[in-house]
């Protein structure tokens, strides 16, 4: 594939120059970044329209390099920001404290909805090398065990009780929110403990992931007191907090309401294309290198972005707007509801017309699938 094809892809490196204006001169200007992420990307997706083709899945590896390349480049542009940041408010006294808050707030939004959306296809892959970028993004943001949480639980049980990152119908984002943030972290432990013990191995095995999460998410705290002192571990956890926030506000949308059959003994249907939410729409998607193609990403994980597939409203049902309009709308729940309540009613009827009690799915209250740790 052509570099000027995959060059649209690129368009996460336009937060660089966006927060380091921000950073220098202040003011209104601290506002470019989250205007861009939120306000021109949907402005280009009502521009660019959808984009339904689907490229072909065969493309060999070599023919992807340059798409691949900005995921390979991003950690240490995401180490500079951050890292950069830290210095810069140590060295300038031109920023106010609330402005250190937006700054460090729109890096926050482009290290969790550009460098989370990279590590998670990253950490999908075979190469070593890009595992351990991954692994490597999602330490500068204090998340490491979502790397165990997203492999381990969320692709093997989404839509059923067992995954805390299926949002329930009618229930808010941010009580939502509060829910993965306590939940998820034992559920990582205990899916990658359930996987040692399978192997014959203690859970303090060295090969235990959650090890090398802990140093790593420490060598990069010690790196901010370095750079900033404490005030640069305030900074950087607060960053890492903002980046959090957007990673589970896109797992808000991706799933919200939508829940596999129960076939009864505890056992549950395949995942299918018409358990995400998708949006087609072509800004977006560049910007978020095709996380929108979600059921394509669940039926076939290590499928390279590029080469993901989109699906039509009959077989998989899809969003009004891309995912940075909907994160907002999220954050708002009575807005969200009055949105989305009526397309996941819409979806029942579509692909489960023969279920007339929710009630259960509704909770969260079916059984836990069988084999679940």
């Amino acid at each position: 594939m052509r570099i000027a094809a995959a060059l649209p892809f690129w368009l996460s490196l336009g937060f660089v120059p966006l927060i380091a204006i921000g950073a220098a001169w202040g003011g209104w200007w601290l506002a470019l970044a989250p205007l861009y992420a939120f306000g021109l990307i949907s402005l280009l997706d009502a521009v660019t329209g959808l984009n339904t083709t689907n490229p072909d899945t065969d493309t060999p590896l070599d023919r992807l390099f340059w798409y691949r390349l900005i995921t390979l480049i991003w950690l240490p542009v995401q180490l500079a920001l951050i890292f950069g940041g830290i210095w810069h408010v140590g060295h300038a006294d031109h920023l106010a404290w609330h402005e250190v808050a937006i700054l460090f707030y729109a890096i926050g939004i482009a290290t969790g909805g550009i460098g989370i959306v990279y590590a998670h296809e990253l950490m999908h892959q075979k190469s070593p090398l890009e595992r351990w970028l991954g692994d490597l993004l999602m330490a500068s943001v204090l998340y490491s065990h979502f790397r165990s949480e997203h492999l381990r639980v969320h692709h093997p049980w989404v839509g059923t009780p067992r995954d805390p990152v299926t949002a329930r119908y009618n229930e808010g984002f941010w009580r939502f929110f509060l829910r993965v943030l306590v939940s998820c972290p034992p559920s990582a432990w205990r899916a990658e403990r359930a996987m040692l013990a399978r192997a014959g191995k203690p859970v303090w095995h060295h090969t235990n992931p959650f090890w090398r999460y802990a140093a790593l998410q420490l060598g990069f705290l010690m790196l901010a007191w370095v750079v900033g002192g404490w005030v640069g571990i305030g900074l950087f956890v607060y960053q890492a907090f903002v980046a959090v926030l957007h990673l589970e506000l896109t797992n808000y949308v991706e799933h919200y309401g939508l829940t596999r059959r129960h076939l009864g003994d505890a056992r549950y249907e395949h995942v299918r294309p018409h358990h995400s939410w998708n949006a087609a729409h072509t800004a977006s998607n560049w910007l978020l290198i095709n996380l929108q193609r979600h059921s394509d990403h669940h039926y076939k994980p290590d499928r390279r972005f590029p080469l993901l597939q989109t699906y039509d409203s009959g077989e998989a049902p899809q969003l009004p707007l891309g995912y940075p309009a909907m994160v907002v709308v999220a954050a708002i729940p009575p807005l969200w509801r009055r949105v989305m309540n009526p397309r996941v009613r819409a979806w029942r009827k579509t692909f489960y017309p023969d279920i007339t009690d929710w009630s259960a799915y509704k909770a969260g209250t079916t059984p836990m699938p069988r084999g679940a740790s």
